[in-house]
């Protein structure tokens, strides 16, 4: 695994400064910060550029300079992050991880920067089903998904029966290599954040939808081994760019004028 001693960004418009004088002050120290990069718009490979960017790319940046610290950032897939982050092989995550009661057993979270709620991702000419029940109900319609994660429970516990062996949920490493399979035909829908399945429709807007009502509703943060002294700094941090609107500014940027892949 390569480490990258620097952030590759995209060119940013400034944000606004520190809206809390009394930040806490990390003194330069470095951060290793993993990540799978897989999950537009909160991180992902640009495909137009080839660079790392994203809504929690430019967090992190952003609670850098307020926090004084050096981001170190490591790839690693999404079923390995949790686990390697409660054995403190990094000092933080970050993939859009939704904040469970059993992962917090094994990591600390953040603050939530981040309320998202689940929705389908279907075809765009979908006409078979129009609810989450009308789904389930057919046997011959498949959910695309990445085993471990919130869509992967929502599908079982929330639309089929419960049963995390149903056939009809087919695994992908990813949740893009799910969405691709849904554009080809492959499954019938992917569950998708409405965050995280905005950006696929609006780069799709021709081949995509977002249809039913939400399931649920969940908060991102970032993950921590259990008693970092990180997260106190982070909620500070967070919490500044609540205040402030900087969050807004950067769900503007990412869910309203970014257009993937253009």
């Amino acid at each position: 695994m390569t480490r990258l001693i620097a952030i590759a960004l995209a060119a940013l418009t400034p944000f606004a400064a520190a809206a809390d004088g009394h930040l806490p002050d990390l003194e330069g120290r470095e951060v290793v910060v993993v990540t799978e990069n897989a999950y537009p718009p909160l991180q992902f490979i640009d495909p137009v550029s080839g660079l790392a960017i994203g809504w929690e790319y430019d967090a992190l940046e952003i609670l850098a300079e307020r926090l004084n610290f050096t981001p170190v950032i490591e790839n690693i897939s999404w079923d390995a992050m949790i686990p390697a982050v409660s054995e403190a092989q990094y000092d933080m995550g970050m993939t859009g991880i939704t904040i469970r009661e059993d992962r917090d057993e094994l990591v600390d979270f953040s603050a939530p920067y981040m309320v998202s709620q689940m929705r389908m991702l279907v075809g765009a000419d979908e006409t078979r089903f129009s609810t989450a029940e009308e789904f389930a109900a057919d046997e011959e319609l498949l959910i695309g998904t990445q085993a471990g994660t919130t869509p992967f429970y929502v599908g079982v516990y929330d639309v089929l029966d419960g049963d995390e062996a149903n056939p009809r949920l087919v695994l992908f490493e990813t949740i893009p290599a799910a969405i691709q399979a849904l554009i080809s035909g492959d499954v019938d829908m992917v569950l998708a954040d409405s965050a995280g399945g905005q950006g696929y429709v609006s780069a799709n807007p021709d081949r995509l939808q977002m249809i039913g009502d939400p399931l649920g509703t969940e908060e991102f943060g970032f993950i921590f081994p259990n008693d970092s002294d990180l997260v106190a700094a982070f909620d500070a941090g967070i919490e500044a760019m609540r205040a402030d609107g900087t969050l807004e500014e950067l769900d503007q940027r990412w869910f309203v004028d970014y257009a993937l892949g253009q």
